[in-house]
C-alpha cells in the first residue's frame, strides 16, 4: 500500500514540473513578443554640415557668353619726329602725366633759325618795297589826272606794284614755311595723358618718322575681347559687359559694348567685339588680361547653386529638407548665370526652400535630417 503511494506521488510531481516549465516557456515567449509589438526598429537621424546645405534665394540673374582679351587705352598716339635733326632735350618721362601742348622735347633747329632770320630779313625788305610801289602808284594817278604825265607811266607804276606784291608774297610763304618747320622742332603731346614710354634720348639723331613718345589717355580703356561665334546671336552693339582683370582678382568692372566684328576669325571660329570701359580713376591699365561674359538677359528670380541640381534624369531633381526629412523634387529650370555658377528656378520650389549639396544629395528620401550648425536664418527643417 505505501509503496503504491509513493510511486503516485512521483509521477504526480514530475506531471506538475513539466506543466510548470511549459507554462513559463509560455510566458517568455509571449513577453518577447509583446516587447518586439510594444518597441519598433528606430530610424536613425543623420548628421549633415552647413557646407552641404544651401537656400533657395531671390537674387538678380545674369546670363550671357563668356568673352575674354586684353585691355588698351581707347585713345593713344605714338609722337613721331616730323623733320631731321638732333634731339637736344627731352621734357617728360614714362609714367608722368602731361597736359595738352605741353613740350616733350625739342630737336636742334640752329640752321632753321638762322634761315627764318633770313626769311624776315626778306620780308621786311619786300614790305619796304611794296610800300614804295604803292605810294608811287597813288602819286602817278594824281599826275595822270591832272595831265603832268602820261598813261604809260601810271602803268609802269602799277606793274611794279604788282611785282612788288608778289615778292611780299613770296617772302611770307618762305617765312612761314621755315616757321613750321620750327614748330616741327618741338614735340609737344596732342592730348592730356599718360606718357606711356619714350622712344628716344637727349643726344639721339632723329628723321622724319621716328618714333619719340607714346601718350595714351587712361580715362577712358577699351576691351578687345572674342566670343565664341554660336553666341553671336546673344551680343549686340550696346550689351553691357562684366569682367575681372588679373590685376584686381576680387573686383569686377563693367562697360558696353562699342563695336561687333561681323566675320569670326576662320581659325578660332570667335568673333571679335570691342567694349568701352569708364575709368574714371585711372585704375585700369593698357596690356590686363580680361575674363567676363557679355549681360544678354537680367532678371530677379529665385535662383539656387547649379551644383544643387541633378540633371542626369528626364527631369531635373534637388533634394529638399523639409520638415527634418528629406525628399526629392522635380524642378523647372530658367536662365543659367555661368560665371556665378547659379541658375534660375521657374518651377517646384519656393524662396527659402532648404537644398543639400554634394554627398548629402545621396540620401533616401524620408530619412531624417539635421544640420549639424546654424547655416542660415532662412533654413527649413
Amino acid at each position: 500500500m505505501n509503496g503504491k503511494h509513493q510511486v503516485t506521488s512521483a509521477r504526480t510531481a514530475r506531471t506538475a514540473t513539466a506543466l510548470l516549465l511549459a507554462a513559463t516557456a509560455l510566458t517568455v515567449t509571449a513577453c518577447k513578443k509583446g516587447d518586439a509589438d510594444a518597441a519598433p526598429a528606430k530610424v536613425e537621424t543623420m548628421l549633415v554640415g552647413p557646407e552641404n546645405v544651401t537656400v533657395v534665394q531671390t537674387a538678380q540673374i545674369r546670363s550671357g557668353p563668356a568673352i575674354s582679351g586684353s585691355l588698351a587705352p581707347e585713345r593713344s598716339a605714338t609722337i613721331r619726329a616730323e623733320m631731321s635733326g638732333a634731339v637736344v632735350q627731352t621734357y617728360a618721362e614714362a609714367g608722368q602725366r602731361v597736359s595738352k601742348g605741353q613740350a616733350l622735347a625739342q630737336i636742334d633747329a640752329s640752321v632753321l633759325r638762322d634761315q627764318a632770320l633770313s626769311a624776315r630779313s626778306a620780308v621786311t625788305t619786300a614790305q619796304s618795297s611794296y610800300d614804295i610801289a604803292k605810294r608811287d602808284v597813288q602819286r602817278s594817278e594824281a599826275l595822270t589826272q591832272a595831265g603832268a604825265i602820261a598813261d604809260r607811266d601810271l602803268e609802269r607804276s602799277r606793274n611794279a606794284l604788282l611785282a612788288s606784291q608778289a615778292q611780299l608774297a613770296t617772302a611770307r610763304a618762305q617765312l612761314a614755311n621755315i616757321q613750321k618747320q620750327l614748330d616741327k622742332a618741338s614735340v609737344q603731346a596732342p592730348f592730356a595723358g599718360i606718357v606711356a614710354q619714350r622712344q628716344a634720348n637727349a643726344g639721339d639723331v632723329v628723321s622724319p618718322g621716328t618714333a619719340l613718345f607714346t601718350v595714351v589717355d587712361p580715362g577712358s580703356m577699351q576691351l578687345e575681347a572674342s566670343v565664341p561665334a554660336e553666341a553671336l546671336g546673344q551680343v549686340r552693339v550696346g550689351m553691357p559687359i562684366e569682367f575681372s582683370v588679373n590685376g584686381y582678382p576680387n573686383r569686377t568692372f563693367t562697360g558696353r559694348i562699342t563695336r561687333v566684328n561681323p566675320v569670326a576669325d576662320p581659325a578660332t571660329r570667335q568673333v571679335h567685339i570691342t567694349a568701352a570701359i569708364p575709368n574714371a580713376g585711372n585704375t585700369l591699365v593698357g596690356g590686363l588680361f580680361a575674363e567676363g561674359r557679355v549681360s544678354s538677359e537680367t532678371r530677379t528670380a529665385p535662383m539656387v547653386a547649379i551644383s544643387a541640381v541633378d540633371e542626369r534624369g528626364l527631369r531635373p531633381t534637388v533634394v529638399r529638407l523639409r520638415n527634418g526629412k528629406i525628399e526629392k523634387v522635380e524642378v523647372t529650370l530658367g536662365i543659367r548665370d555661368a560665371a556665378a555658377e547659379t541658375v534660375e528656378i521657374t518651377g517646384g520650389l519656393a524662396q527659402g526652400d532648404t537644398l543639400l549639396l554634394g554627398a548629402a544629395r545621396g540620401i533616401s528620401p524620408g530619412t531624417p535630417v539635421k544640420v549639424s550648425a546654424p547655416h542660415d536664418a532662412n533654413v527649413k527643417q
